[in-house]
C-alpha cells in the first residue's frame, strides 16, 4: 500500500547546526516560532572542528552580547569550561577578553540537550538539497531524502560544508570537517537562486596524544582564580582548571618546513580558494615572516574524557610524514604521537553584500544567513550572526520590523556592517581595532547595551530583566554616593600613599578619589559609607570614573554621526543619474544599495566627496 504523509510545516527552517545553526533555531523557537533544524550528523551539533576554546580579544565580547541577547553559548561555556582566561589584562578594559578552554564532546553534547529540549526544536538528520521559493519569497525546502517542509523563513548556516574539500599533503577528498561528509547539492540551489559562490579555506592542526609528551619541558599556562565567567546569569564559579601549556618552533623546524613546500597543497595550486588572513597556516607563518626563529605553540587539552592535545598555532596541510617530523623538533614534543593529522579545507560561501543589515536576502524575502557561509571565520562571529538571525527570521514571520544593532550599539553591530556593506574578499575574523567605539563597546556592559533593547524580542527572560535591573540600581546608587564630598583624614593619605598616589588637603569628593588610578571602590567602601554593590556594578563605576571623559567624547561622536544613519536613501534611486558620483562610487553604490547614508559612507570604493554629492542630491529632491 503506498503511503502518503502529509507534509510537515514550519514557521522557520535552520539548514545547519554549528555554533550559528544552534543559536538561530534556539532564538526563533524562543520567540514562539515552530522551527526545522537539518542537520547533516547529528554527531557534529555544535562541533568544534578546529580549536576547542570560546572567547579570545574580541571573541569574548561576542559571547558576551550573544549571551546579553538571551543567547545559550555563555551559559553554555559557563558549564562545560576546562580554563577560563582573561586576556590583556595589562590593557585597558576596551580589550579585556574572556578565553576559555572547552571540554569540546561535553560541550556538543550540552548545546544538542538545548535543541532537544526546546519544545519547539524539531531536529533531523538529513541534507538540504534546494530552498523552495513562490512568488520570489520563500516558501519551504527539500531535502536529500526527498522529504518537503513548508516554512516562510530559512536560516542558512552550513558552516564549511558546502562542497567542501579537504586537503593534506597529496591526500584531497571531498568531505567535511573531521572526517564527516560535505554538503553537496545546496550550492546548486543557491547559484539557480541567483548568488554568486566563492571559495574560501581555513584548516586545523594535528591533535597529539598527551601521553606522548613531556609538560616538564614546556611553561604551564593555568586558568584564573577567582574565575571569571561569560554569562550575565552565572553566579561564581568553582572548579579545578585544566591547564595549558607553551611551547615554541625552532629553526629545525622552519627547516624541515621550507624543505617540503612543494608537497604543500598551499603551494602546489591544489588549493584554489582565499584563506584566513589572521589565522595563517604554519607553512604561511614561515614564508611571510622568514626572519623570525621561532613561533608559539599552545599545547591544549580536547577535554577531560580524552588525551587528545590541541597544538594551537600550527595549523598545517603538509603530509602525515612531515607533519611527524617537524613535531618531533619541538621541546617537549620529541617523542609524540599523531592521533589526528591537520588539513586544510575549502568550501563554498556567498558575498555578504546581497544581505540587508539584518542577514536577510535583498531578492528573496526569508531568506537568512548566518555565520561561515556569509564569509566570516570563528564559532563566536557565528554564534552572533546565528541569534541575530534567527531572531530577526521570527520578527519576519510575525510581520515586525527587523531588530538592528548598528555599529555603536554592539560588536555584533560591527561585525554585520563590515559583512554586509564592505563585503570581504577572505574569510573576516573579528577584532577590536575593527570597533571605532570599543571604549563604550567593552565586554563587561554588554547586558547595558543590549538586554533592554532586545526586550522587544520576547528573548529576555524575567529573570535576566531583573538581574539587569539590580545591576543598573546598584550603579546609580553608588554613583549618587561617590558625589558626596568627604575631608581628608590619615586614613585615606594612608591609602593614597601606599598607592604611591598624592596624598589630599583639605576636602574632596569621593568620585575624584576613584578617578585615580589604582584607587578601587572597594578601597573607598572600607574608609566610607558607601553602598556594598555586586562585583559587576562596581567595576561598571570604576571604568566609568577613570574613563568617563574618553566615553563622552566617543558619545558625541555617535550623535554627531547618527546624523547620517537618520539620511535615508530611496530604495529605487538610480545612482547613475547623479552626474557628479564618480563611476566606481555609482557602481558600488547600485550594487549594494545602502538603506542610508551612514552605511554608504562605509561602502569601500565610495569617498567622503561622493557622500557630500549623494547628500545634495537627496536634499534637493525632497525639497
Amino acid at each position: 500500500m503506498r503511503i502518503y504523509a502529509e507534509k510537515e510545516k514550519y514557521d522557520v527552517a535552520v539548514i545547519g547546526a554549528g555554533h550559528a545553526g544552534c543559536e538561530a533555531a534556539l532564538a526563533s523557537a524562543r520567540m514562539g516560532m515552530k522551527v526545522l533544524v537539518l542537520c547533516m550528523d547529528l554527531d557534529s551539533v555544535a562541533l568544534m572542528a578546529c580549536n576547542p576554546s570560546i572567547g579570545g580579544t574580541s571573541k569574548g565580547h561576542l559571547v558576551r552580547e550573544v549571551d546579553a541577547l538571551g543567547g545559550e553559548m555563555g551559559i553554555a561555556a559557563d558549564e562545560c569550561f576546562i580554563q577560563m582566561r582573561m586576556l590583556n589584562t595589562g590593557k585597558g578594559p576596551a580589550v579585556h577578553s574572556l578565553r576559555a578552554q572547552m571540554d569540546k564532546r561535553r560541550y556538543h553534547e550540552r548545546m544538542k540537550a538545548a535543541l532537544e529540549n526546546e519544545r519547539n526544536i524539531t531536529l533531523r538528520q538529513d541534507e538540504c538539497a534546494e530552498i523552495l521559493t513562490y512568488n520570489g519569497s520563500i516558501c519551504g525546502i527539500r531535502t536529500a531524502l526527498g522529504a518537503e517542509y513548508d516554512c516562510g523563513a530559512v536560516v542558512i548556516c552550513s558552516g564549511v560544508y558546502l562542497k567542501a574539500r579537504v586537503h593534506t599533503g597529496e591526500f584531497h577528498r571531498d568531505r567535511g570537517p573531521s572526517g564527516l561528509s560535505a554538503a553537496t547539492l545546496l550550492s546548486d540551489s543557491l547559484k539557480d537562486m541567483g548568488f554568486e559562490l566563492r571559495r574560501f579555506k581555513t584548516g586545523t592542526p594535528p591533535r597529539v596524544k598527551g601521553s606522548s609528551l613531556d609538560f616538564d619541558r614546556m611553561q604551564p599556562q593555568f586558568g584564573d582564580e577567582p574565575i571569571p565567567h561569560f554569562s550575565f546569569m552565572t553566579d561564581l564559579l568553582e572548579r579545578t582548571q585544566a591547564p595549558c601549556y607553551l611551547t615554541y618552533t625552532n629553526r629545525e623546524t622552519h627547516e624541515i618546513i621550507k624543505e617540503n613546500l612543494d608537497r604543500s597543497p598551499m603551494f602546489t595550486g591544489a588549493i584554489h580558494a582565499t584563506g584566513t588572513r589572521y589565522c595563517p597556516s604554519i607553512e604561511d607563518k614561515i614564508v611571510r615572516f622568514e626572519g623570525k626563529d621561532r613561533h608559539q605553540l599552545f599545547i591544549e587539552p580536547e577535554g577531560l574524557s580524552t588525551d587528545e592535545m590541541y597544538v594551537q598555532g600550527l595549523s598545517t596541510s603538509l603530509p602525515r610524514d612531515v607533519q611527524e617530523a617537524m613535531l618531533r623538533t619541538i621541546e617537549g614534543m620529541e617523542n609524540c604521537v599523531i592521533m589526528r593529522y591537520g588539513y586544510a579545507i575549502e568550501y563554498d560561501c556567498i558575498d555578504p553584500t546581497e544581505l540587508t543589515p539584518c542577514l536577510m536576502s535583498k531578492r528573496i524575502p526569508g531568506l537568512f544567513f548566518a555565520g561561515q557561509i556569509n564569509g566570516s571565520s570563528g564559532y563566536e562571529e557565528a554564534a552572533a550572526q546565528g541569534v541575530y538571525a534567527g531572531l530577526n527570521a521570527a520578527l519576519y514571520m510575525k510581520a515586525e520590523e527587523p531588530f538592528y544593532i548598528g555599529r555603536s550599539d554592539a560588536y555584533i553591530g560591527v561585525l554585520c556592517d563590515d559583512l554586509t556593506m564592505k563585503g570581504t574578499n577572505e574569510p573576516y575574523r573579528m577584532m577590536t581595532c575593527r570597533a571605532e567605539y570599543r571604549m563604550l563597546l567593552r565586554q563587561d556592559n554588554a547586558d547595558l547595551r543590549l538586554t533592554e533593547k532586545a526586550m522587544r524580542t520576547g528573548l529576555i527572560s524575567p529573570a535576566r530583566y531583573d538581574r539587569l535591573m539590580r545591576k543598573l540600581g546598584d550603579i546609580n546608587e553608588a554613583e549618587a554616593a561617590l558625589e558626596r564630598t568627604v575631608r581628608a583624614s590619615v586614613k585615606l593619605n594612608e591609602l593614597l600613599s601606599s598607592r604611591e598616589l598624592t596624598q589630599v588637603d583639605g576636602s574632596v569628593k569621593l568620585s575624584t578619589l576613584l578617578k585615580r588610578k589604582g584607587v578601587r571602590y572597594t578601597d573607598l567602601l572600607r574608609l566610607y559609607d558607601l553602598p556594598d554593590i555586586g562585583p559587576e556594578a562596581r567595576e561598571e563605576v570604576e571604568i566609568e570614573a577613570l574613563y568617563g571623559g574618553y566615553i563622552k567624547r566617543q558619545e558625541e561622536e555617535i550623535t554627531r554621526l547618527a546624523r547620517l544613519e537618520n539620511e535615508k536613501i530611496p530604495a529605487d534611486i538610480d545612482y547613475y543619474a547623479i552626474t557628479n558620483l564618480r563611476t566606481e562610487a555609482r557602481q558600488k553604490l547600485s550594487s549594494i544599495r545602502p538603506e542610508d547614508l551612514g552605511r554608504a559612507s562605509r561602502i569601500s570604493g565610495v569617498s567622503p566627496a561622493d557622500i557630500a554629492v549623494l547628500a545634495v542630491y537627496l536634499k534637493a529632491q525632497r525639497s
